[in-house]
């Protein structure tokens, strides 16, 4: 029996398989049929069909023939054709198992899904280890959704036949879909055991290892798919994405045009290239790009968001909020474009809409919530019940919504807080915590609850507005103990005290609109009197070794191990000042004065033109009045640092 894989719906047979029974043929009807056959596997598809109508014009019963005109009206893509002679195959030879798997390919063809899979289980009753049939069928059912039906007849054809390459990648292909990257990399690996050169396999590996975090292995699938398979523009656009979350934006944006060169009108390739453009802080090229992208599909989702984040950076929220409304109109069931648009609503202080949208966070890619066993908590009474918070995003996140944690402890609650583990020491005697965990990364922790809430939910739950929202510092109290060892180590410096933090974390997407350099700071070393204590961590730290001139700096990155140390050394100083990072909450949750350097795109919690913060009384807020231009924004800083001085005296 020879194979034949069809382009769209798995494979099917050529000729039938031994049940078919035998038909008696004149020696020269079976030398016509011999040639015909002989044709029909060197795919000279019209003259075998012209033989094969000549045998049927003396035997119109031939179920062998009836079989391979209804094959080869198969693979000649007509279907109608196709269906009559398999149909009529299978009414002459009930039992022709070959049949019943050629039928329901031709039906998977013309989309009568349900059918097929009839055609395929009947196939299967006849012959239960039809590995084809199997194969087929899983194909069948991911196309109706049933992922997990799918799955497990993927897995059936393996049993039948082990070494089953194709049956292998789409079972790996489902487990992606089912959101089991772990699982997918299995199948995957398998696939490439048995055919090394498969460049899907490759590519397709690459995107689940990139989805577990494994980004230098995905990088690595990507190049072996591409080496496999130069023109293969997915897998140029994929290693882009990988790329540019490890932070190489150019080589990023040389495979996106790579992919483009390739396929002109490949829509993600030039919605990415735009997201590229963005990070890299060239916002007019992103903007062009999501038009682009638009342009060949005005259905694209994600390029209407992407295009209302590089307006929302530009300062243009009402253009960002229309966009991320056509993104939602035509999919609302789009978490990103939601998400993206409670952002400019908390941004211009919308929290009425804002709080609810913000809520679809939680179903994009970067904050799906773990699969909790226990049901998240509705707003019904907590009395002595036990409720975990879980702390999500990063550091300052925490730092900012654990003042809500009392709250939730008024409902009668036993509250649980799973935070990261260099927030522990800091956050231990918070108001409101009866136990604090550190969080695992396991689906469930290791303490009994009876109810969960993610913590940045909280503020959309109890219905925050700007007149409510719960602004008493300090809510978080630095370890005295603590603060008193460091008040030794600072009794010798009789001067102005400002601890300064020049970066975020590197990892964050949006690092670049959150940092500037140490170097930036310099008009600040010109104001006499002041010394300056380092809070930053990281590598940027290392720009310390190189100050600017005339700035007096102590580092006290390898002093402070967690977040404890960093408020002991905050509450020694007279000052904070910080672009928008972890420090900056911190500063402000133990009531220390502390100023926020903030690009002319602020994060939501900031608001738009604001001086103040809602959320801390003790902050001062310093915007750029110029995409990226710090400089202007650290002359500021002098000129109200002197003005405070001045008034002051040697106190801020």
């Amino acid at each position: 029996m020879v194979k034949v894989k069809n382009s769209k719906s798995g494979i099917f047979s050529l000729y039938p398989t031994a049940n078919s029974g035998k038909v008696d043929l004149n020696s020269k009807l079976e030398n016509i049929l011999q040639k015909a056959y002989e044709l029909h596997q060197a795919r000279d598809l019209t003259a075998a069909a012209e033989l094969y109508d000549k045998i049927l014009e003396h035997q119109p019963e031939n179920v062998g023939v009836t079989f391979l005109l209804g094959t080869l009206n198969l693979q000649v893509k007509d279907f109608d054709s196709a269906n009559m002679f398999l149909s009529k195959s299978i009414e002459l030879k009930p039992d022709l198992v070959a049949a019943h798997n050629n039928l329901g390919t031709v039906l998977q063809e013309q989309n009568r899904l349900n059918e097929a899979v009839v055609c395929f289980n009947h196939a299967i009753a006849l012959q239960p280890n039809y590995a084809d049939a199997h194969y087929n069928l899983g194909n069948t059912l991911k196309r109706q959704g049933k992922l997990d039906k799918a799955v497990e007849s993927y897995r059936q054809a393996i049993i039948s036949r082990p070494d089953y390459v194709d049956a292998h990648y789409n079972l790996g292909n489902a487990l992606k879909e089912q959101h089991k990257p772990d699982k997918a990399v299995e199948s995957y690996k398998r696939t490439i055991m048995l055919s090394p050169d498969h460049a899907m396999a490759h590519g397709n590996l690459g995107s689940v290892l990139q989805e577990l975090g494994k980004r230098d292995e995905a990088i690595e699938s990507y190049r072996r798919s591409i080496a496999l398979k130069p023109d293969y523009a997915m897998a140029y656009c994929n290693l882009g994405s990988a790329l540019q979350e490890s932070g190489r934006l150019c080589e990023a944006m040389e495979n996106y045009n790579r992919a483009i060169s390739l396929k002109p009108d490949y829509v993600m390739a030039h919605s990415n290239l735009g997201s590229a453009f963005q990070e890299s802080g060239d916002l007019e090229e992103a903007i062009t790009n999501y038009k682009k992208a638009i342009m060949l599909n005005p259905n694209y989702v994600m390029a209407h968001s992407n295009l209302g984040s590089a307006l929302q950076e530009l300062g243009k929220v009402e253009e960002a909020i229309t966009s991320y409304d056509l993104g939602i109109a035509i999919n609302p069931d789009e978490a990103i474009a939601h998400k993206n648009k409670s952002i400019a609503l908390l941004l211009t202080e919308n929290f009425k809409e804002g709080w609810p949208e913000y809520e679809w966070r939680l179903k994009t890619k970067d904050h799906r919530l773990r699969n909790f066993l226990k049901p998240r908590w509705d707003g019904s009474p907590l009395n002595g019940k036990s409720i975990l918070v879980h702390a999500e995003q990063g550091f300052g996140d925490t730092i900012q919504f654990v003042r809500y944690l009392p709250m939730v402890k008024a409902q009668g609650a036993r509250v649980i807080f799973e935070c990261r583990q260099e927030l522990l020491r800091l956050l231990k005697n918070c108001d409101g915590i009866d136990k604090i965990i550190e969080r695992t990364f396991d689906n469930e922790p290791p303490v009994q609850f009876d109810v969960h809430i993610p913590m940045l939910s909280l503020p959309g739950f109890f219905g925050t507005t700007m007149n409510s929202i719960p602004s008493d510092v300090p809510y978080i109290i630095a370890d005295p103990v603590l603060v008193d060892q460091w008040r030794m180590r600072f009794d010798h410096d009789d001067g102005i005290k400002i601890g300064i933090v020049w970066a975020g974390n590197q990892t964050f997407k949006n690092y670049y609109n959150r940092s500037c350099s140490l170097l930036d700071f310099a008009v600040l070393g010109e104001v006499p009197g002041i010394s300056f204590y380092s809070l930053q961590k990281g590598p940027a730290s290392a720009e310390i070794s190189n100050p600017p001139d005339g700035m007096k700096i102590i580092n006290l990155e390898n002093c402070l191990n967690d977040f404890a140390d960093t408020a002991a050394v905050m509450q020694n100083l007279d000052l904070v000042i910080s672009t928008d990072t972890a420090v900056v909450h911190l500063a402000g949750a133990i009531g220390k004065p502390v100023w926020v350097l903030l690009h002319s795109a602020p994060d939501w919690r900031w608001f738009l033109e604001r001086k103040d913060c809602p959320w801390y009384p003790e902050m001062r807020l310093f915007r750029q009045s110029q995409l990226n231009n710090w400089t202007n924004v650290l002359e500021q800083v002098k000129d109200v640092l002197i003005q405070e001085i001045s008034a002051c005296g040697n106190t801020i």
